[in-house]
């Protein structure tokens, strides 16, 4: 066994198959043991081909783990692709990894990740099952959908309060089913403000009457068209959140299926009490 493997900067070695990639979002710099290969230390593209192309040397020089830290989210695309080629992959925090003292000038990013990966220095960062990654996904991403809805929410009270209608103070919410309602209506053209009450749900606090009062307004084309074009995007986004639940729940199942088989394979594989 040669020096390099038992000592890294003084430290004894605990991973000796480690790697270090320091991500970038258009190439990423990798490093192993110099012992492993001629070229410790190379650099490869960000595109998904040159991704494949890493993972496969890394495999051929024997890297069993490697470490990156979390840059942005340009790590993810090859945490998943070295996850899928079997490699422990260790998302390491940036500020941990740049405490540890005794890194000299000459070493690299990915060197010096290597060397604290391979030294078993780094903790990782929490990475859930790729069943729950998912699932996590589509929930982010609703919770965003909805984030534009309320801004369209905001743009048909403004468009409102320019024609002098009071409906956000007369029903609880304008998006509900009294307030919709009446503004479809309006959009459509209505007008009459006794026939625009009498669109009042059963439900709403406020009488039809105060209700009537509140939708006597200044019907400008400009505002009523500003109107439209808000509901049209908050209705654009609602379908956008009802599609999300439909993936959501499809991962929520798998996630499940996926927790109760790991379950399952461990009370297979524990020894008998």
């Amino acid at each position: 066994m040669s020096k390099s493997r038992g000592k890294a900067a003084g430290m004894p070695i605990i991973n000796e198959r480690a790697g270090g990639i320091d991500i970038g979002s258009r190439f990423h710099v990798v490093a192993v043991a110099p012992d492993l290969c001629d070229e410790p230390v190379q650099t490869f593209e960000a595109f998904t081909a040159d991704l494949e192309r890493m993972a496969d040397w890394l495999v051929a020089v024997g890297v069993r783990t490697v470490a990156m830290e979390s840059t942005g989210v340009y790590w993810v695309a090859a945490y998943e692709v070295l996850e899928g080629r079997g490699i422990d992959v260790v998302l390491a925090n940036a500020r941990e990894s740049r405490a540890v003292p005794g890194r000299k000038s000459d070493v690299n990013d990915a060197q010096w990740l290597q060397r604290l990966q391979a030294c078993g220095l780094l903790r990782a960062s929490f990475r859930p099952g790729r069943d729950v990654a998912a699932l996590r996904s589509y929930l982010r991403l609703r919770e965003r959908h909805l984030d534009y809805a309320a801004a369209h929410i905001q743009h048909m009270q403004k468009a409102l309060t320019f024609m002098n209608l009071q409906l956000h103070h007369v029903v609880a919410d304008v998006t509900g089913a009294t307030g919709m309602r009446i503004i479809r209506a309006i959009i459509e053209g209505q007008r009459d403000p006794e026939v625009l009450a009498g669109m009042r749900d059963e439900r709403c606090k406020s009488s039809e009457q105060t209700i009537r009062s509140a939708l006597v307004g200044n019907y400008q084309p400009e505002h009523v068209f500003a109107l439209a074009q808000a509901v049209a995007l908050y209705d654009f986004y609602q379908l956008r959140v009802e599609e999300c639940d439909v993936q959501r729940q499809a991962a929520r199942l798998a996630a499940v299926g996926s927790s109760r088989r790991t379950l399952g394979r461990r009370a297979t594989e524990s020894p008998p009490s």
